[in-house]
C-alpha cells in the first residue's frame, strides 16, 4: 500500500491539466441604461437590492408571497435539479480518488480417502480441510495526470452553481408573478367596483327618464338611450367577474393549490412603493442576476468539457491491486507466509479511433460557441428588459396623470350636463353621452393605475431583486 500511495502521490505532484483555463468574456456594458429622463450618473444604488417584503408592502400580498415559496411547483423542481447537480458532482468528482473495497471468503471442503484417486493415510492425517482469503482491493484509480478527471469535476461544480443560479431566477420569477396576478386581481376588483357604481347611477337615471317620459317630458328615443347605458354597464360586470375568478384560479396554481378565492389586502390604490426606483450601475446587473449568472456558469462547465475532450489524446494509466492474506488454516490468515499483495498498473493510448477525438473536441469548442451566444444574449436581454421597464414607468406614469386630468374634467361636464337637463335647457342626449365618456375613462385610468404598478414590478425583477431571502 505504500508503493501504491507513493505513486499516487507522483502522479499527481507531476499533473498536468490541459485544456483553456477559463476567463470571463470582455463584454463591452453601456454606462448607463437607456431611460425617458436622463439617469443620475454614477448612481450605485439600485431599486433591486430591496427584498422583495420592503418591495411589496400589502400584508396579504407577502403571505401570497411567502406561501409560493413554500409550494410552488417550479420552484420545487428547481430545488430537486439542485440536488441532483450535487449529487452528479460527487459522483463525478469520486473519480479523481482511489476506489477501495474488502473481499473475504472462507471454504470447508472434506476429501474421500475412497474416491477414485485413493489417498494413503499417511499423506491425508486428515480428510477436513479449511482454507480462507482476506483482502483489501485497490478496484479502480485512474491517474488523473492530464487533468481529465479534474476538468470533468470543474464541469460538475459549475453545473450546480448553474442550477442554484437558476434555483434564483425561479424565485425572482415568482415573485414577479404572485405580485402581478394579485395587482391584476386587485384592479379588476377596483373596475367592479366603479361598474357596479356606473349601474346603480344610471339605474336612477334611467328611473327618472321614464318618469320624464310618463309626463311627457323625455322622448322615447331618450329612454332608449338611458335603458342602453344601464345595459351596457350590467353587462360589463359578469365580465368583470369572470376575469377576477380566472385570476384567482392562476393565483391558486402558483401557490401550489387548487383553484380557490383569494384573500384581499389593499385596494389597488392603497398601494406603496418606494417613491423612487433607481436602477443602479449596469455593471451591477451582471453580478446580480441570477440568469446572467447561470448562464456564465454554463460556459464554465462548457469551458471545462474542452479540457476533458483534449485530455482523450493522451495516455490513460490506471492501477488496480490487492493487499490481504491467503491461508489453508484460519488461524494463520494474516500471518506472515499467508500475506499476499498484488499491484497492476495499467496504460492505454489511443491510436486509431476514426476521428472520434477530434469530433468530440470540436463537439465540446462547438458547444462552448454556442453557450457564449447564449451568456452574451441573457446580458443583453437584461439591458433591453431594464430599459423597457423604466420607459414604461416613465410613459405610464405620465399617461396616469393626464388621464386623472381627463377624468377630473369628465366628471364635471356630467355633472352640468344633467344640471342642464333638468332643468330644460339642454337634452339628455348630452348627459347620457357625458356619463359614457366618465365610465370609459374611469376604466382606463384604473388599468393605467394597473400598469404603472406593474411596470415597478417588472422592473424591479428585470433589475435582478426578489431573490433575496
Amino acid at each position: 500500500m505504500r508503493r501504491i500511495v507513493f505513486i499516487g502521490i507522483v502522479c499527481f505532484s507531476t499533473a498536468c491539466t490541459v485544456g483553456p483555463n477559463y476567463r470571463r468574456p470582455s463584454l463591452a456594458t453601456p454606462q448607463n441604461f437607456r431611460a425617458p429622463e436622463p439617469l443620475p450618473p454614477g448612481q450605485a444604488d439600485s431599486f433591486a437590492d430591496l427584498k422583495w417584503f420592503q418591495v411589496f408592502r400589502d400584508e396579504q400580498l407577502q403571505a401570497l408571497i411567502r406561501h409560493a415559496l413554500e409550494r410552488n411547483y417550479d420552484l420545487r423542481d428547481a430545488v430537486a435539479r439542485v440536488e441532483v447537480a450535487r449529487a452528479a458532482l460527487g459522483i463525478t468528482r469520486s473519480d479523481q480518488f482511489p476506489q477501495f473495497g474488502a473481499g473475504a471468503s472462507v471454504g470447508i471442503n472434506r476429501l474421500s480417502r475412497d474416491g477414485a484417486t485413493p489417498i494413503p493415510s499417511q499423506l491425508l492425517p486428515s480428510q477436513n480441510r479449511n482454507y480462507g482469503t482476506a483482502a483489501l482491493q485497490l478496484l479502480s484509480f485512474e491517474v488523473d495526470i492530464w487533468g481529465k478527471l479534474r476538468r470533468a469535476t470543474e464541469a460538475a461544480r459549475a453545473n450546480l452553481l448553474s442550477a442554484e443560479e437558476t434555483r434564483k431566477a425561479v424565485v425572482t420569477t415568482l415573485v414577479g408573478d404572485v405580485a402581478t396576478a394579485y395587482l391584476t386581481l386587485r384592479e379588476l376588483d377596483y373596475e367592479l367596483e366603479i361598474s357596479t357604481r356606473t349601474l346603480q347611477t344610471r339605474q336612477q337615471s334611467l328611473e327618472l327618464t321614464q318618469s320624464r317620459e310618463v309626463h311627457g317630458v323625455s322622448t322615447e328615443l331618450d329612454l332608449r338611450q338611458a335603458e342602453q347605458l344601464v345595459y351596457t354597464a350590467s353587462e360589463t360586470i359578469p365580465a368583470i367577474r369572470r376575469q377576477i375568478e380566472q385570476t384567482e384560479n392562476q393565483i391558486s396554481l402558483l401557490l401550489g393549490e387548487s383553484p380557490n378565492a383569494v384573500l384581499r389586502g389593499r385596494a389597488l390604490t392603497e398601494q406603496q412603493f418606494p417613491p423612487e426606483v433607481p436602477p443602479g450601475l449596469p455593471s451591477a446587473l451582471l453580478e446580480r442576476r441570477p440568469d446572467i449568472r447561470a448562464a456564465e456558469q454554463d460556459l464554465i462547465a462548457a469551458n471545462a468539457q474542452i479540457g476533458v475532450a483534449r485530455a482523450a489524446y493522451f495516455p490513460t494509466l490506471s492501477l488496480s491491486g490487492a493487499l490481504g492474506g491467503a491461508s489453508t488454516q484460519l488461524s494463520s490468515l494474516f500471518s506472515g507466509p499467508a500475506s499476499l499483495w498484488n499491484l497492476t498498473p495499467q496504460i492505454t493510448q489511443p491510436i486509431f479511433t476514426a476521428g472520434r477525438l477530434k469530433s468530440s473536441v470540436r463537439l465540446a469548442e462547438a458547444e462552448h460557441q454556442r453557450v457564449l451566444i447564449h451568456y452574451e444574449k441573457t446580458i443583453q436581454t437584461a439591458f433591453t428588459e431594464t430599459s423597457d421597464a423604466l420607459i414604461a414607468h416613465q410613459r405610464f406614469r405620465e399617461s396616469r396623470a393626464e388621464q386623472e386630468a381627463l377624468e377630473k374634467v369628465l366628471e364635471d361636464r356630467l355633472r352640468l350636463a344633467y344640471l342642464r337637463y333638468r332643468g330644460g335647457v339642454d337634452t339628455e342626449l348630452n348627459a347620457l353621452d357625458a356619463d359614457r365618456d366618465l365610465f370609459q375613462s374611469q376604466l382606463d385610468l384604473s388599468r393605467l393605475r394597473l400598469e404603472e404598478i406593474l411596470s415597478v414590478v417588472q422592473l424591479y425583477k428585470a433589475l435582478g431583486g426578489g431573490w433575496q431571502s
